[in-house]
């Protein structure tokens, strides 16, 4: 069975331009359009004939208005601080942590807001973080900056495993890796984590360095 690819504007229009000519046709040519319009609308030929015998309304214009915008310059305002304060991480790790993040930005005067606002701040959902903060990310250009530097060395006498190769299903794995907390430069002082993760457990531990070495 073919279907039609046609949406249902197009079919209404085709439906507009093939009535008047169905309506005033002969038997022969009538049974040629209807068997032409069924194949290109996909219509079931009962249906085809009640819509090409009575008067088709053609679909009005759609109409578009400009969308109201829910969400003020406050709240994309107040949104960025928190999005800077967290490292630009992505909206679907930021948001779950707004109700934590946001009194803290306030208790050390980072952020000031209403409560309407912060009600605002609590309600956004991941995508409409993403649309906010667009802007702020091409703008700033965050991205992720690594500290390690390869070593052939290293890979040939140190076994390396994906996450396909861990299948080991007691505890006692460790997967380890060190989180420079840098900013956008890896210029002076700064600090890391160790992030400690178990394979099988996935209890993860975080040490905080003050130096790598």
């Amino acid at each position: 069975m073919v279907r039609s690819v046609m949406n249902f504007a197009a079919k209404r229009q085709l439906a507009v331009q093939v009535a008047a000519r169905y309506r005033e046709g002969s038997h022969a040519q009538r049974s040629v359009m209807l068997d032409e319009f069924v194949a290109a609308t996909g219509y079931a030929r009962k249906y085809a004939i009640r819509l090409l015998t009575d008067p088709v309304i053609p679909l009005p214009a759609a109409i578009t208005r400009p969308r109201a915008r829910h969400y003020g310059p406050d709240v994309q305002e107040a949104l960025v601080v928190t999005w800077r304060a967290a490292n630009g991480i992505c909206s679907k790790r930021l948001i779950p942590f707004l109700p934590e993040l946001i009194p803290v930005l306030e208790r050390h005067g980072h952020l000031m807001v209403t409560d309407e606002v912060r009600a605002q701040l609590l309600a956004l959902s991941p995508a409409t973080a993403d649309r906010l903060l667009q802007p702020f990310r091409q703008r700033d250009g965050i991205r992720g900056i690594s500290t390690t530097k390869p070593g052939a060395l290293l890979k040939r006498q140190i076994p390396i495993r994906t996450f396909a190769d861990w299948d080991d299903a007691r505890p006692g794995f460790l997967e380890a890796d060190l989180v420079a907390h840098c900013g956008h430069s890896t210029e002076g002082a700064f600090l890391h984590t160790l992030v400690l993760t178990d394979i099988a457990t996935c209890w993860v531990e975080c040490l905080p360095l003050l130096h790598r070495t």
